[in-house]
């Protein structure tokens, strides 16, 4: 296992980053094969950890707290907030009030009395960015958390958190957590840029791309919609749909790119996301062990230009086959008001 320094942290990291969103009930529900998953990760070298208070509703905190017994010194944690946490008003969100509570709960699920690493799920514009960085500061120098980051946000929502900041003289954010794989490339624009540019450690979510890449899904072959990560997302999986057809074509060319490098597809796309310069580590998602040790088998792989080349010309740089992120989108798309003059306004035809 490869290890790197989490962004201006100090903070070592393992390259390869345990993600436990298959853990609880929107995967794994068996709390001790998923104990046994983590643990088997710890032994292959993983110390990083990364979970969120919305995985299965906050159990799959709780697992992660279970297997973290007597090892939580060796391990880098890290879990997030945000999504809304059950019914009823201000149990979601970035303000204040809602992550001075929800830390709270995530220590109890977790076990623990610190937070490594604590990030903000996704952005939240009906709150001031300077509310939610204070609010994070203070927790800081409280001891409940080391340090903090943010998940998903746009290049330009990273630049005002930092501009914020500086104008109030608070910490800032430290790491980002993107989608990035072959078949969603984005971030290479302007994220990545961004984020080396402020010294920040980068994980990456989704380097297999929902498990298109995971060689389980190919072109001609019928694909279970009701299980897995197909049950969560199916819209993403169904091969009928043009989006996905592409992403099948894609596949078959990127199998003979591993082939002809003595790998599989996973290892190829685990290494890919690893040799961005601005990549701190790469999330593995597993569900069982199989996948675990699928994942890790490519662990030392590395790619030399040849390949990368070969990467670029199949899905050109900046390039997002799909829209990689389905569980936010900003207003600016999602609220027709934000585009549209009132009617009062509009010149008259």
């Amino acid at each position: 296992m490869r290890y790197r320094i989490l962004g201006g942290t100090g903070i070592e990291v393992s390259v390869h980053c345990l993600g436990t969103m298959m853990f609880g009930s929107a995967g794994n529900p068996d709390h001790d094969d998923s104990v046994r998953i983590i643990h088997a990760a710890l032994d292959q070298g993983i110390n990083f950890v990364d979970t969120a208070d919305m995985y299965s509703m906050g159990e799959s905190e709780e697992i992660v707290g279970k297997a973290l017994k007597g090892r939580r010194d060796d391990v880098v944690l890290a879990t997030k907030v945000h999504f809304q946490m059950g019914e009823g008003r201000n149990r979601g969100g970035n303000s204040r009030r809602w992550i001075l509570r929800e830390v709270e709960d995530s220590l109890k699920r977790l076990q623990t009395d610190w937070i490594d690493l604590y990030q903000i799920h996704r952005p939240d514009h009906t709150t001031d960015i300077e509310e939610t960085l204070s609010v994070l500061d203070d927790l800081v120098r409280q001891g409940k958390i080391r340090t903090f980051g943010c998940s998903t946000f746009p290049a330009e929502e990273i630049v005002e958190a930092h501009h914020a900041a500086d104008r109030r003289a608070i910490g800032r954010f430290r790491t980002e957590q993107p989608p990035y794989s072959i078949l969603a490339r984005g971030i290479e624009t302007s994220v990545l840029p961004v984020t080396q540019r402020y010294g920040m450690g980068v994980l990456v979510w989704s380097p297999l791309a929902s498990g298109f890449l995971s060689g389980r899904y190919r072109r001609g072959q019928s694909v279970d919609l009701s299980v897995g990560r197909a049950r969560l997302t199916p819209a993403r999986f169904d091969p009928s749909l043009p989006v996905n057809v592409t992403k099948l074509e894609i596949v078959e060319q990127l199998v003979e790119v591993a082939e002809s490098i003595g790998c599989t597809l996973p290892e190829l796309a685990l290494a890919f996301t690893v040799t961005h310069p601005g990549v701190t580590s790469a999330i593995i998602g597993p569900r069982t062990m199989e996948h675990l040790e699928s994942a890790l088998k490519g662990a030392s792989l590395t790619l030399d230009d040849a390949t990368l080349d070969r990467i670029d010309q199949i899905v050109p740089p900046g390039t997002n086959v799909y829209q990689p992120d389905g569980a936010w989108n900003p207003p600016s798309l999602t609220n027709p008001t934000h585009r549209r003059r009132p009617l009062s306004d509009r010149p008259a035809a």
